[in-house]
């Protein structure tokens, strides 16, 4: 969700320079005052965002334009590049443990999509012969736990969740990991 948005705001940012034959500085600017804006938005560091804005604004003026790409297209290519190259450049594939159980962590913001991708990221496991188990460690957000518990009837993956009051997010981890264990055997 947090990237749909940014994404949402990126691309308005861009609307202003969509067929224009040459971007002037001013253009930029405004294009990427915008680009700022919606990375703090994001929760993303003032400090990242401002030094993101900053590389991005010196590879794009006065930028000879790629091929048949126009100089709206250009600064956007730089755009996706530079976002790219922020968030690691590569990727990056799930190590799964020689002696189960794979333990996966997501974290993140409120509405970011952790339980939506964890779903997904069960149903994937399964397709490649594994046995995923969700675990609903999220005791401090109201519904969080029935939440997974949906996802995981919908998906038909089991979830390890203590609704008990008081629970403690590692003693759950903990517990989860042993009766994981235990379903392999």
């Amino acid at each position: 969700m947090a990237f749909d948005s940014l994404s949402e705001k990126l691309q308005d940012a861009f609307k202003s320079l969509k067929g224009k034959g040459k971007i002037t500085e001013e253009d930029v600017n405004l294009a990427l005052r915008q680009v700022r804006t919606a990375l703090l938005e994001a929760d993303v560091n003032f400090m990242v965002a401002k030094d993101f804005v900053k590389s991005i604004k010196e590879k794009a003026l006065g930028e000879e334009v790629f091929g048949s790409l126009n100089p709206a297209q250009t600064v956007i290519k730089i755009v996706n590049d530079e976002l790219t190259a922020l968030l690691g450049g590569t990727q990056s594939r799930i190590m799964i443990s020689s002696k189960p159980p794979t333990i996966i962590m997501l974290v993140g913001l409120q509405g970011a999509g952790k339980t939506t991708t964890a779903g997904k990221l069960a149903v994937y496991l399964r397709k490649q012969g594994k046995h995923p188990m969700l675990v609903a460690a999220d005791v401090y957000r109201p519904a969080a736990i029935k939440q997974l518990q949906v996802v995981g009837k919908q998906i038909d993956i089991p979830v390890f969740a203590d609704e008990t009051s008081g629970a403690n997010p590692v003693d759950i981890a903990r517990r989860a990991v042993e009766q994981s264990t235990h379903m392999l055997k």
